[in-house]
């Protein structure tokens, strides 16, 4: 085979499954092998275990059921202890249906996507090549979920290592019309500021929060309010703007906004 053939190949994504139950997972890992293009490892049956597993293989990917073990949401800690000791590792977390409660814990547990049972199996592979590719997989209501979330009033409780409050007043109102989509001149109307104002508001909250976008800062305040420390999965460029070089990390990556399955 010619270096050009080996060069064009996809490349094959590790990825570790856990559902909620041995069959399951049986059955996912051998939907999954059969499209060729992922080295699926099937997990043990203890969180714990699943921990360790991660940990010693460093897996591209795990899809986590939200229900594990005897808790209902022992999926959402296994994430963040998988966020925490391979951080490398992006999680895709397994919902029985899109309600709010579960994709806002989803994402503040660190999952980079949430998929739901309710739809095609089709599009699970899509989802972990698009994850794997460092983009959020998410539907519009789940991400619209996501944002709501952040008009709860312990965003403006965020405090630095020193005690005071992370951001200013005017900047949680800044990061709420974000939350809402508006655009800088729709926040400087609303909070009757210069569109210049704002920009430099933004480069302050981007700055203080180790982001560089829009959809990062919902993502971070999200997983900073479950006390956990946030691993921020991307951003949309359609809202992104220009942040200075101190405040930009190494990368910034796409939101894939998929369509409700009908």
């Amino acid at each position: 085979m010619s270096a050009a053939n080996i060069s064009s190949e996809p490349e094959c994504i590790s990825v570790l499954v856990a559902d909620d139950t041995p069959m399951s997972t049986q059955l996912l890992v051998e939907a999954l092998i059969r499209a060729k293009t992922f080295a699926v490892t099937e997990s043990p049956l203890q969180s714990s275990d699943i921990l360790a597993q991660v940990e010693r293989t460093k897996p591209g990917i795990a899809l986590i059921s939200a229900k594990l073990g005897s808790s209902e949401a022992g999926g959402f800690q296994l994430t963040r202890e998988i966020r925490a000791s391979s951080p490398q590792t992006r999680v895709i977390v397994l919902l029985d249906s899109s309600e709010e409660s579960a994709v806002v814990d989803a994402f503040r547990s660190g999952a980079t996507g949430v998929f739901c049972r309710t739809e095609p199996f089709r599009l699970l592979a899509k989802c972990i090549q698009c994850v794997h590719n460092g983009q959020v997989w998410a539907s519009s209501q789940e991400l619209h979920y996501v944002l709501q979330a952040l008009t709860e009033p312990a965003l403006a409780n965020r405090l630095n290592l020193n005690g005071n409050s992370l951001l200013s007043a005017r900047e949680v109102d800044v990061v709420r019309c974000v939350s809402e989509g508006l655009t800088n001149r729709e926040i400087a109307q609303r909070l009757k500021l210069t569109e210049h104002t704002v920009k430099n508001y933004l480069f302050r909250i981007f700055d203080k929060l180790g982001v560089s976008s829009r959809v990062e800062v919902v993502l971070y305040a999200l997983n900073t309010r479950s006390g956990t420390r946030p691993s921020v999965p991307g951003s949309s460029r359609r809202h992104a703007r220009p942040v200075p070089a101190a405040a930009r990390p190494a990368t910034s990556v796409p939101v894939t906004i998929r369509k409700t399955a009908t």
